[in-house]
């Protein structure tokens, strides 16, 4: 079967987790389906960019007459086009990783089928991020996604509760599928964090971590008052006093980075917070093995790879109950049950001194595993369509 997949919404090195997670699945898909073959859909200013897919002998890359750094010519290009050109191409099935579907022929009417994928509805629960066009646009995708789509993926169980409460027209389409987790091997980490630790001016276990975008919801200025009481001088607690004097690395794109500067400054701990910017895969890695703890206080995540990642690392991780993150974690990390309370935050961080640092497995999150998953669905999608034509 020729599958399709929708790339024309990734902006490299923008898109964050998302991107992530496709190009994670791409891989997925080249070494462990002998069955089907792709076809990826890519803006032609960026198409390069996916180049090494095609080393797969079941991928091509198809790119199309728009540019994906354009949006909103490249979303007009998409609803007009993608549809009419996968059938020209014979493909059987649609992958649309993010949630904004295009426009397509039925498949009563002899259409392809569409597997569409809602990470989260974040702009219903944070309108405040968003501008009321954009907004607007996310529920009509929703919407169009739940009700147009043969099949609609979520990445959590907490995200389809929350989806089929919101578009019920969807209850019995809807599967969770978790998003796979890559992280590098180590062979190369101890030179990594080398260079690291003089770029930053840390050292090992003298660090705390954190992989987060500046949104309000990521509650970053929760750690920045942790940050501030830890090294207060009229701070007299022993069980941190170990940790007096110590960083939080923060490494992330996107948000309100101005307002997070400002917080730093107000808690007047310049000297203790180090923000990276955009990391590397590689040296994410290796700040994630060598900190002292990995501290997540985000109250909001459809699935939350950070903290994952943290404990496939090895490092003792600290976060909270909040959303999705204590499913995904699988119960394995030290919690926080009010996100907000910067006593609580210290208490717990404090008895995360004593847990001995290890490398957790998430089986469920291995790249095969989600592989399988998804081919097992294509192949579920294929034959209910096949059903429809008949």
């Amino acid at each position: 079967m020729l599958i399709g997949i929708d790339l024309l919404w990734v902006r490299p090195n923008i898109c964050g987790g998302t991107e992530s997670v496709i190009r994670n699945l791409m891989n997925g898909f080249g070494m462990y389906d002998d069955k089907n073959e792709y076809i990826l859909f890519a803006g032609k200013d960026v198409a390069n960019s996916f180049s090494d897919y095609e080393n797969y002998p079941n991928m091509k890359i198809h790119p199309c007459d728009t540019e994906s750094m354009k949006r909103v010519k490249r979303i007009a290009w998409e609803n007009a086009n993608l549809d009419k050109l996968a059938r020209s191409l014979s493909v059987k099935l649609m992958l649309i990783p993010v949630y904004s579907k295009p426009k397509s022929l039925p498949v009563e009417k002899g259409g392809i089928p569409f597997i569409t994928v809602i990470h989260d509805l974040q702009a219903l629960h944070f309108p405040e991020y968003f501008s009321k066009p954009k907004i607007f646009f996310a529920k009509r995708s929703w919407k169009k996604a739940c009700e147009e789509s043969e099949e609609v993926v979520t990445i959590s169980e907490f995200c389809r509760n929350d989806i089929i409460e919101h578009y019920p027209v969807c209850k019995d389409k809807i599967s969770v599928i978790y998003n796979p987790i890559v992280v590098s091997e180590a062979q190369d980490e101890n030179l990594t964090f080398h260079a690291v630790s003089d770029k930053y001016g840390i050292e090992k276990n003298g660090y705390f971590y954190t992989v987060s975008s500046m949104l309000p919801h990521k509650n970053l200025s929760t750690l920045i008052k942790v940050m501030a009481k830890i090294n207060s001088d009229e701070n007299g607690d022993d069980d941190i006093s170990s940790l007096k004097g110590m960083k939080l690395v923060v490494s992330g794109v996107g948000g309100k980075k101005e307002e997070f500067l400002e917080d730093v400054r107000k808690a007047g701990v310049e000297d203790y917070v180090c923000d990276t910017g955009y990391v590397s895969d590689e040296e994410r890695d290796s700040l994630y093995s060598n900190c002292r703890m990995f501290l997540f206080p985000s109250t909001f995540e459809g699935f939350g790879m950070p903290p994952v990642e943290s404990m496939m690392k090895g490092a003792v991780t600290v976060t909270t109950r909040s959303a999705s993150i204590e499913e995904i974690t699988g119960q394995k990390a030290v919690y926080v049950d009010d996100a907000k309370d910067v006593n609580e935050w210290v208490r717990k961080i404090a008895e995360a001194v004593s847990v001995q640092g290890k490398k957790h497995s998430f089986p469920e999150y291995e790249l095969k595993f989600a592989t399988e998953k998804y081919i097992s669905l294509f192949e579920s999608v294929k034959n209910k369509a096949l059903m429809t034509e008949q």
